[in-house]
């Protein structure tokens, strides 16, 4: 009886077959489909390859999202020598993020992943974009988990690596200025050191005072929260006013704000309550820094720099400002922020040199 079926399953199988050849036309010939849709098993976590997880459909460097990866962008972004970010967010079907506090990171549920590409543009000698590292921070088990993928130099895939390491890049910015930087692919340490809170590792841009934009996404413009919710990403009480950053390059803000919102960006993930410099006095999230004490501002400094830098932020005086000193110097020893950054932000220290020099009278 067994052979019988076993010889019964062969034929069928073979006037499957027979029946798909396109040029017999017998029965119609329906192949089964291919499942194209994201893939992101936690158990299986981290995969080789930046393309295991297809997140992304097409040619690879096009970063075509598929389905349900949202795009998302901070209004300020963390300043990372120059190079251009591309983020997206994904979550598992019936799971969603909740409202904390404007300040605070959304609640991610467990399958949550962020995804952020680094590129620069009009990379040097063909002038070409060049996707340098994609960086992936994603929930397991109630626990945030990094994974870093490094891009071949024909941009056709990037492959997992928490090792670190360097990325030579050359290029010539909007202005027609040529740059170069060794750019630094962290080390999961590194990741760990600015992605933590009380030592446990989490995302830092995904809050609602950052996300409190619209955004241009493919079916049209609309504000990031909102979005969110519409597809499922963000439920419960989201509040319809929310204190809100501003884009530091906006000079139509004052520039307070911009200054506020751009140390937000930068510094706060390590000098808040619960951050890497928690034992220094400053707090520099944006809920905090409305009150220029805690921005530093007549402050004197804890280490000894040297005898001009007399105050955090000196009123009227970047000479005497360790914040500007800090900013505005690429030594490994004096530098801030530590990690992330090798070059200085010209434009970005522009805006700090002006705010100082705003503010009056002179510290005693």
């Amino acid at each position: 009886m067994r052979k019988d079926k076993l010889v019964l399953a062969a034929i069928v199988a073979v006037f499957i077959a027979v029946s798909c050849n396109k040029e017999v036309e017998t029965f119609p010939c329906v192949p089964i489909a291919e499942d194209t849709s994201v893939r992101f098993e936690l158990a299986e976590l981290p995969y080789g390859k930046l393309s295991d997880y297809r997140f992304f459909i097409g040619e690879l460097k096009a970063l075509q999202p598929n389905a349900r990866v949202l795009p998302y962008e901070p209004i300020t972004p963390l300043f990372s020598d120059y190079a251009h970010k591309s983020r997206f967010v994904w979550m598992p079907e019936g799971v969603s993020a909740s409202y904390v506090s404007d300040g605070e990171i959304l609640n991610f549920p467990n399958g949550a992943v962020m995804i952020k590409h680094f590129y620069y543009d009009n990379v040097q000698p063909q002038g070409e974009r060049k996707i340098i590292e994609t960086r992936l921070i994603y929930k397991k088990n109630d626990v945030w988990e990094f994974a870093d993928y490094t891009w071949n130099e024909e941009q056709t895939e990037a492959t997992y690596s928490l090792e670190g390491g360097y990325a030579p890049v050359e290029w010539i910015d909007e202005n027609g200025v040529t740059k170069s930087v060794d750019f630094r692919l962290p080390s999961e340490v590194e990741c760990i050191t600015c992605h933590k809170q009380s030592n446990q590792p989490i995302p830092i841009g995904p809050k609602p005072q950052n996300l409190n934009k619209t955004l241009d996404y493919a079916d049209g413009t609309m504000n990031q929260l909102s979005k969110w919710q519409e597809v499922g990403y963000l439920s419960g009480n989201v509040p319809s006013e929310i204190v809100t950053t501003v884009a530091w390059d906006d000079a139509s803000q004052p520039i307070d704000l911009r200054v506020r919102s751009y140390i937000d960006a930068n510094c706060a993930h390590c000098h808040s309550e619960l951050g890497h410099c928690y034992y220094r006095p400053l707090r520099f999230p944006f809920s905090e820094t409305d009150t220029e004490q805690n921005l530093g501002v007549c402050e004197e400094p804890e280490e000894f720099i040297n005898e001009s830098l007399t105050h955090i932020v000196a009123r009227g005086n970047i000479n005497r400002s360790v914040m500007h000193f800090r900013l505005n110097t690429t030594s490994q020893q004096y530098r801030m922020p530590l990690l992330g950054r090798t070059i200085i932000h010209e434009e970005g220290v522009a805006m700090i040199t002006e705010y100082i020099n705003s503010l009056a009278p002179n510290c005693e």
